[in-house]
Protein backbone atom coordinates (compact mmCIF):
# COMPACT_ATOMS: atom_id res chain seq x y z
CA UNK A 1 0.00 0.00 0.00
CA UNK A 2 1.19 3.63 -0.42
CA UNK A 3 1.61 6.37 2.10
CA UNK A 4 -1.18 8.28 2.76
CA UNK A 5 -1.01 11.22 0.25
CA UNK A 6 -2.49 15.27 0.98
CA UNK A 7 -4.32 17.59 -1.28
CA UNK A 8 -0.97 18.22 -2.63
CA UNK A 9 0.08 14.81 -3.38
CA UNK A 10 2.50 14.95 -1.08
CA UNK A 11 2.50 12.34 1.89
CA UNK A 12 1.78 14.22 5.14
CA UNK A 13 5.42 14.45 6.46
CA UNK A 14 7.06 15.61 3.35
CA UNK A 15 4.31 18.15 2.50
CA UNK A 16 5.41 21.37 1.67
CA UNK A 17 5.79 23.83 4.86
CA UNK A 18 3.51 26.36 3.56
CA UNK A 19 2.62 30.25 4.93
CA UNK A 20 0.99 28.70 8.93
CA UNK A 21 4.27 29.51 10.80
CA UNK A 22 4.53 32.87 9.03
CA UNK A 23 0.70 33.49 9.50
CA UNK A 24 1.19 32.30 13.22
CA UNK A 25 4.24 34.27 13.65
CA UNK A 26 2.57 37.40 12.88
CA UNK A 27 -0.51 36.86 14.75
CA UNK A 28 1.39 36.18 17.47
CA UNK A 29 3.50 39.58 17.02
CA UNK A 30 0.05 41.57 16.41
CA UNK A 31 -1.18 40.80 19.64
CA UNK A 32 2.32 41.07 21.40
CA UNK A 33 2.14 44.95 20.33
CA UNK A 34 -0.95 45.53 20.87
CA UNK A 35 -0.82 44.65 24.36
CA UNK A 36 3.01 46.64 24.09
CA UNK A 37 0.62 49.69 22.73
CA UNK A 38 -1.61 49.21 25.76
CA UNK A 39 1.49 50.10 28.46
CA UNK A 40 2.29 52.81 26.07
CA UNK A 41 -0.57 54.47 26.38
CA UNK A 42 -0.96 54.10 30.23
CA UNK A 43 2.56 55.26 30.41
CA UNK A 44 1.82 58.42 28.22
CA UNK A 45 -0.88 59.13 29.93
CA UNK A 46 -0.72 61.86 32.97
CA UNK A 47 0.22 60.06 36.31
CA UNK A 48 -0.47 61.65 39.72
CA UNK A 49 -2.15 61.34 42.91
CA UNK A 50 -2.91 58.24 44.74
CA UNK A 51 -3.28 55.78 41.00
CA UNK A 52 0.52 56.70 40.04
CA UNK A 53 1.78 52.97 42.14
CA UNK A 54 -1.22 51.35 40.17
CA UNK A 55 -0.44 52.88 36.83
CA UNK A 56 3.22 51.84 37.29
CA UNK A 57 2.06 47.84 37.93
CA UNK A 58 -0.07 47.85 34.93
CA UNK A 59 2.80 49.39 32.53
CA UNK A 60 4.98 46.41 34.35
CA UNK A 61 2.25 43.84 33.37
CA UNK A 62 1.31 44.83 29.78
CA UNK A 63 5.20 44.58 29.34
CA UNK A 64 5.19 41.71 30.98
CA UNK A 65 2.29 40.50 29.20
CA UNK A 66 3.59 41.34 25.72
CA UNK A 67 7.45 39.85 26.69
CA UNK A 68 5.28 36.32 27.37
CA UNK A 69 3.10 36.74 24.31
CA UNK A 70 6.42 37.06 22.00
CA UNK A 71 7.89 34.26 23.61
CA UNK A 72 5.01 31.73 22.92
CA UNK A 73 4.93 33.07 19.25
CA UNK A 74 8.76 32.50 18.83
CA UNK A 75 8.17 28.90 20.24
CA UNK A 76 5.00 28.21 18.12
CA UNK A 77 7.22 29.48 15.28
CA UNK A 78 9.93 26.88 16.02
CA UNK A 79 7.54 24.09 16.66
CA UNK A 80 5.46 25.00 13.17
CA UNK A 81 8.66 24.78 11.46
CA UNK A 82 9.96 21.38 13.09
CA UNK A 83 10.12 18.78 10.30
CA UNK A 84 8.62 16.14 10.84
CA UNK A 85 5.72 17.91 12.67
CA UNK A 86 4.91 16.33 15.48
CA UNK A 87 2.02 14.75 16.59
CA UNK A 88 0.53 17.05 19.27
CA UNK A 89 1.24 20.44 18.59
CA UNK A 90 -1.70 22.14 19.89
CA UNK A 91 -1.46 25.50 21.84
CA UNK A 92 -3.97 25.47 24.45
CA UNK A 93 -1.90 25.18 27.59
CA UNK A 94 -0.40 28.66 25.89
CA UNK A 95 -3.53 29.83 24.83
CA UNK A 96 -4.86 29.89 28.43
CA UNK A 97 -1.99 31.44 29.68
CA UNK A 98 -1.88 33.95 27.48
CA UNK A 99 -6.01 34.57 27.71
CA UNK A 100 -5.61 34.67 31.32
CA UNK A 101 -2.89 36.85 31.27
CA UNK A 102 -4.34 39.47 29.29
CA UNK A 103 -7.86 39.20 31.36
CA UNK A 104 -5.50 40.37 34.68
CA UNK A 105 -4.03 43.00 32.29
CA UNK A 106 -7.58 44.07 31.53
CA UNK A 107 -8.48 43.96 35.21
CA UNK A 108 -5.33 45.81 36.39
CA UNK A 109 -5.49 48.97 33.46
CA UNK A 110 -9.51 49.39 34.78
CA UNK A 111 -8.40 49.57 37.99
CA UNK A 112 -6.21 52.23 36.75
CA UNK A 113 -8.68 54.39 35.17
CA UNK A 114 -9.50 57.50 37.18
CA UNK A 115 -13.60 57.36 37.17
Amino acid sequence: MSPAKSRGGHSPDMAPEGLQPERTALAWSRTSFAVLGNGALLMAREMHGAQVAGQIVAVCLAAAVALLIYLVGARRQRLLRRRPRPVNIAARREVQIVGWSIAALIVATTLTLPF
